[in-house]
């Protein structure tokens, strides 16, 4: 049996994608309907589907004291932490709590495999690595969460998290659980992936890279658009930041139905979905606003408009944002948070961008065009590869 959690005060967050860098640059997007995907213009594969490719990471300079982590994952995780003073925010989480009671969690499927592509692609004469990718650590699963680490100078528990794209989703999860026991004071959860070879063609290969920009629940949809983002955001008990947003509950299961397709009915994504609500103490009729998985592939969309049209009433929104962004993959999780949080902030429901004929599954849930409504509790859904899901129910202060 699910009990209520204790909820958790987010006291800072930000957010960089292909909609620009940034909090404000994200909801100016949403408001106007403007998407960040323009057709492939990436490495070795540009000729796969559109992307939504953030700009300037090629040009970004790490600090020489962290030069030895320098790849385009890493890049991309420091531009976003200079955006909305989220560093001067963890800093001052740090000086209150400790170095080392302050958490760090973060999410990615990538992690910093682009550099790795490349050694390979620039092997010596021996079969070596080339001496300026020869840095054992910058390969390893675990690279984004130890650069950040020694980025943000937190000693406290560290933790990578790689369950696909629902990674930066759990990491609000684990952050909480971190909090209820008692090991750290504050957590700095969220998740990093960038553009590489490995994900363009890898999506190809399992043929679910659409040739156009992605059209989530339309009724002639046929594909995903990858993208990359880095986003982030501090959780602290309620009394640090008592007029701050609040994480209400989360919820996790794994259906394990198939490598890469949700189970038909969507039994792990309601296990999730009920999770969540049980530890926010809500029933489904509280949700204002539901931020969904939306990726545009046939069977995700089927899944997920089927659970909405059974467990939502109709005065309940719902739509994907992945036709602002593309599918940031382990990021997802993280970006679409932070949208949650935006749609209460601004009062402001993003409307399904890219369906141009929806899907006469979609109940009257969807909204379609861009609302402006008040949202008080918002759900965020992210489904991973192998049934792996993962729900997150956020709330305004009381």
């Amino acid at each position: 049996m699910t009990t209520p959690m204790t909820p958790l005060a987010i006291s800072a967050c930000t957010v960089t994608s292909a909609l620009g860098r940034g909090l404000a640059a994200q909801h100016g997007a949403l408001l106007h309907g403007g998407s960040g995907l323009r057709p492939n213009d990436f490495g070795s594969a540009p000729r796969l589907g559109w992307i939504g490719r953030v700009d300037g990471v090629e040009a970004i300079a790490l600090p020489a004291t962290l030069a030895d982590w320098d790849c385009r994952n890493n890049r991309l995780a420091w531009l976003g932490l200079q955006q909305d003073g989220f560093l001067d925010r963890v800093h001052a989480a740090r000086a209150r709590h400790g170095a080392r009671r302050v958490a760090l969690l973060l999410g990615t499927s990538t992690a910093s495999i682009g550099a790795t592509e490349e050694a390979y692609r620039r092997l010596d004469a021996d079969g070596r690595f080339p001496a300026d990718l020869r840095r054992p650590a910058l390969h390893a699963p675990d690279s984004l969460s130890a650069f950040a680490a020694a980025a943000l100078g937190l000693d406290g528990p560290c933790l990578t998290v790689s369950t696909a794209c629902s990674s930066s989703a759990k990491v609000f999860a684990s952050a909480a659980r971190l909090l209820a026991l008692g090991l750290a004071d504050a957590a700095v959860v969220g998740g990093v992936d960038s553009l590489c070879d490995n994900v363009l063609f890898g999506f190809n290969a399992l043929e679910l890279i659409s040739p156009s920009a992605c059209r989530p629940f339309d009724a002639a949809r046929d594909g995903i658009s990858i993208g990359e983002a880095a986003g982030f955001a501090l959780l602290e008990r309620v009394e640090a930041a008592p007029r701050a947003p609040r994480l209400l509950g989360y919820g996790e299961a794994s259906d394990a139905w198939h490598m890469s397709s949700p189970h038909p009915d969507g039994h792990g994504a309601e296990l999730a979905l009920d999770a969540a609500l049980a530890r926010a103490g809500l029933d489904a009729a509280r949700v204002d606003y539901v931020n969904l998985h939306g990726t545009a592939s046939r069977q995700n969309d089927a899944m997920e408009a089927a659970l909405v049209a059974r467990r939502f009433p109709a005065t309940t929104r719902a739509s994907s944002t992945k036709g602002f962004t593309g599918h940031t993959l382990g990021a997802a999780g993280i970006v679409e948070a932070t949208i949650a949080l935006q749609a209460i902030e601004h009062g402001c429901v993003p409307g399904n961008l890219g369906a141009a004929t929806p899907d006469p599954d979609c109940g009257p849930q969807f909204a379609w065009q861009g609302e402006s409504r008040r949202v008080d509790v918002a759900l965020s859904n992210s489904f991973g590869f192998g049934g792996n899901n993962a729900c997150l129910v956020f709330g305004r202060a009381p």
